[in-house]
This record gives structure tokens, C-alpha cells and sequence, in this order.
């Protein structure tokens, strides 16, 4: 096949490479979401209380479009039966839809901004992301 047609195998290849830096990216965006909500209300006592307030306080519902995300991923690349070839497509697309940090988009599109500029790590996962979306 040609470049600019990937093989579905090549597309599922690429497709779990992106889902293995989403999640590097999800885990270094709630770690980097957690610093700044301690800075805000104070010191979170467990790690049971942040999974509560991840599922559940405002502070970190931008980041349930990214868990979302990796689930429809997951269902893709660990579904037992045949998956149309256009979804794993698809799914990139998706995704280099949503992580598109804009200061003054989305509240994800806001908050994804200011998380790439206060934490290099996240800039660094983010261009990488980019590069790995923008390949065909």
C-alpha cells in the first residue's frame, strides 16, 4: 500500500503506540492537575480521596474526555471480534482532535494549555503526541 494509504495493520500499529503515550499523558496530567488542586484546597489525604475527587469534583472533569478516549481505544485494539478498518483511523483522528491545547477554546482545550505550560513533561509528551498524530 502507499504512504498515504496505511495497511490496518500499520493504523492498529499506530494506534497503540498513541494509546501507550495517552496514558503516560493522562497519568503526568492528573499528577500535574493534583499539585496545582493541593495548592488550591489543600493537601488530598489519600489516594482513595483523589480517585474520589477524579471521578467526581469539577476540578478534574476535562480530564473524563481523555479517560473516555482511551476506553474507546481499548475496545478497539482489544475487541475479540473483527473491527471495521476505518475505526482505528478514526480514533486518531479523535484524539488529535481533542488535545488540541487553545487558551481560549474548549475548558479541555484551556486547561490542556496551561497544564503544557506549567509542566515541561507534559510539553514534551504533548509534541510527541502531535508528531506521532501527524504521521500517516
Amino acid at each position: 500500500m502507499s504512504s498515504s494509504n496505511p495497511s490496518p495493520d500499520s493504523t492498529l500499529q499506530r494506534l497503540r503506540e498513541v494509546r501507550h503515550l495517552l496514558l503516560r499523558l493522562h497519568k503526568a496530567l492528573l499528577d500535574s492537575e493534583r499539585i496545582v488542586y493541593e495548592q488550591v484546597y489543600g493537601q488530598i489525604q489519600s489516594n482513595g480521596e483523589f480517585l474520589r475527587l477524579v471521578i467526581g469534583h469539577e476540578w478534574f472533569n476535562w480530564l473524563h474526555q481523555i479517560s473516555q478516549l482511551i476506553v474507546r481505544i481499548d475496545e478497539v485494539l482489544f475487541a475479540k471480534e473483527a473491527i471495521a478498518i476505518a475505526k482505528p483511523s478514526e480514533l486518531l483522528a479523535q484524539t488529535k482532535d481533542l488535545l488540541q491545547p487553545d487558551n481560549e477554546g474548549t475548558d479541555l482545550g484551556q486547561r490542556y494549555f496551561h497544564a503544557i505550560q506549567r509542566d515541561p513533561n507534559i510539553a514534551l509528551m504533548h509534541g510527541e503526541l502531535s508528531q506521532m498524530l501527524a504521521e500517516r
